[in-house]
This record gives C-alpha cells, structure tokens and sequence, in this order.
C-alpha cells in the first residue's frame, strides 16, 4: 500500500519515479497492443510493485507475467488472477503445494520445455494448470526448437497439462544491432510451433512473446500477446541501444555529489544501489539523466565515479539522477519506490522484491 512521506527527503541513494513519465508509457504500450488486437500480459519483475502493476491492468493489461513462483504467490496476495509462469518450473512436493495452494486464488499458465517437466507438472497439478510451451527462437537460454513444439505439447497433454499454445523470448534484442533480426526470429519461431501443435491435434490459443527492445517491431500478424517488461520504466541499456530517449525514461536513483576527486563526479549510489550489470557494448555502468554525455565509468558498492566529458561538474552536495543500466536489479535492490509528484513524495513498496524462488 502507497503511503505519504513525511516532511523530507529521503537519504539518498533511493529510487525517484516519475509519475506522468510512467503513466504516459503504460498507456503508450496499451494503446499499441490495444490497436494492433494482441492481449498485453507486462512482466512484473521489472518493477515488482502493486501500484505499478494496478496502473497497467487499469490501462487495459490481460493479465501479468512474473519469473518465479514467489512473485506469482506475491501478486495472487493482493487481487492479480491471471498470472503467466514465463519460465521452466521444476515441480517438487513443496513447489507443488505451493502451486495447489496459489491455484486456489488465481488462474496460473506455466512454461515447460522439457518432458521430464511437463510429466512433474501433470503428476502434481493436472489440468488445473495451464502451459505453454516453451520455444527458443535464438537466445539460447531455455526452451526447445520449433520444430519440437509439437512432440513436446502432446507429452504434455498426455501429462494432463492444459495446453494452450507457445512462448519465447527473443533475449537476443538485447545485444547491439540485433533488434529487428530478433524480432523475425521471434515471429518465425512461433508461427512453426504452433504449425507443429496444429499438425499435432493441439490449437494453439496463445502464440506469446515480446521484449522491450523489440516491443515495436514485434510481428502482431503471429502473436497474440506481448509481454514486455523494462517498458514502464526504461533504463540505460534502452537508451544505449537507441529503442528509448532520455525523456522516456521513467526511473532513476537519486544520489548526492560527494566528492570532485580527480575531476570527476563521486556519487553515493554504487552497485548495492544501482546493480551492477554491464553488458559487452554498454559504454559505461549507467548514466545521468540531465547529462547525456556523461558515462558511470567507475563502480565500487557504494560509489560511482562519473566522467562528465568535460562539462562543468555539478556542485558537491547537491543532487542527480542516475539512470542505472539494468532496471529490474535496481528494483530488487530496493525496499521502496519514492514517486514525485509536484513536490510531493509517495511510497510504493517493492512488494515481491527478494522473491526469487
């Protein structure tokens, strides 16, 4: 539950919200899907927040998307009754009691990529749960080729399992130049798949997908629902790879000048504040919303060193915003999202922040 902050700032670092920023996005994203005639089913697990959450599904969402159990169980708590497993799970007596008991308060659809998990699934859980099968379309992290969909939907079936369709995840749109190419990836993968469940005996109902990066150029003539993330509130490697402006971003970390040391500016927020992801292309840990040339170019847990490019550096004591690289491990660093509006400060806890189990 949001609550007021009392008469002051918060110490810094914290996260800051911008909240005309983040309604504008959520309603940008719904539109789209909306227009397009796919269902929008957002991934939790970027802002794992109640009030975040409540804001899409008022905005039109199908339902939500989460990465593990404990943050299905945390969401089915407060009123979310159409939650999407997007994972692999591996069933065993406690995860399946925990299913049975979260399948009490919501309808749950889990992914399977493998026989051995879907035969877990069905022995515990039956046709009380629903599943899709999971397919890679060229991340190569889970999920089996295409053409195995089908072999895959009718073990299955045979299971027990309800199974309504396909995913993926075209991960790849997160590396540099490979957006558009993943997004291809992504319609051809589903579009085979669920060739392969209809050769099979089994409609597909739900051919899902989506990412951030790709979110504009998914292929809605193949998909039926999109499930992005990262979108709400934007993050430094959406600015890098050019799917996000500086204006779009939506989050940041507010943190205090401590230091000029070495010309440069030392900030109080580190890795245990920002996170500390870095992937192969980024040019530095993060960024500054009111300096784009600026890069986070060193990063210790509780410190950033920012190289300003030869501008004029910010006075020691005062205030900026970090935008971090990767904003879901922001998030799950943090106990509380501080939203501003007209100088007001409201909390939202990060209410499934921790659940990674």
């Amino acid at each position: 539950m949001s609550t007021s902050v009392p008469q002051g700032l918060p110490p810094t670092p914290y996260l800051r919200v911008d909240p005309v920023r983040l309604r504008h996005k959520i309603r940008r994203v719904a539109e789209r899907a909306d227009a397009a005639g796919v269902a929008l089913r957002p991934h939790v697990k970027t802002h794992k927040c109640v009030e975040v959450a409540k804001l899409q599904r008022a905005a039109g969402a199908d339902g939500i998307t989460v990465a593990t159990l404990g943050e299905a169980e945390t969401f089915a708590r407060h009123g979310f009754d159409d939650i999407f497993i997007a994972y692999p799970l591996w069933l065993d007596e406690v995860s399946a009691r925990r299913m049975r008991d979260l399948l009490g308060h919501a309808r749950v659809t889990i992914g399977v990529d493998s026989p051995e998990g879907a035969a877990e699934a069905g022995r515990h859980l039956g046709e009380r749960v629903r599943a899709l099968v999971e397919v890679d379309c060229g991340h190569h992290r889970s999920g089996v080729q295409p053409r195995a969909a089908g072999t895959l939907a009718v073990t299955a079936a045979r299971a027990g399992l309800d199974v309504r369709g396909v995913f993926t995840f075209p991960g790849h749109s997160y590396a540099a130049g490979r957006t558009g190419e993943a997004a291809v990836d992504e319609a051809r993968a589903l579009a085979e798949a669920a060739e392969r469940l209809r050769v099979a005996g089994i409609e597909p109902v739900v051919l899902s997908g989506g990412s951030t990066p790709s979110l504009s150029m998914s292929d809605t003539g193949v998909l039926t629902e999109l499930r992005p993330g990262v979108y709400v509130f934007g993050d430094a490697q959406q600015w890098e790879l050019g799917t996000m402006s500086p204006d779009d971003v939506a989050l940041t970390c507010r943190s205090t000048v401590v230091s000029h040391s070495n010309g440069r500016l030392v900030l109080d927020a580190g890795s245990k504040s920002l996170g500390a992801d870095r992937a192969p292309w980024a040019t530095g840990y993060g960024r500054l919303l009111e300096h784009p040339e600026a890069r986070i170019v060193l990063l210790s847990e509780h410190h950033a060193v920012a190289d300003l490019a030869g501008t004029p550096l910010p006075p020691i004591g005062s205030r900026v915003d970090v935008v971090p690289n990767h904003v879901c491990n922001a998030v799950n660093l943090a106990d509380t999202l501080y939203v501003e509006d007209a100088g007001v400060l409201t909390a939202w806890p990060v209410v499934a922040r921790g659940q990674n189990g």
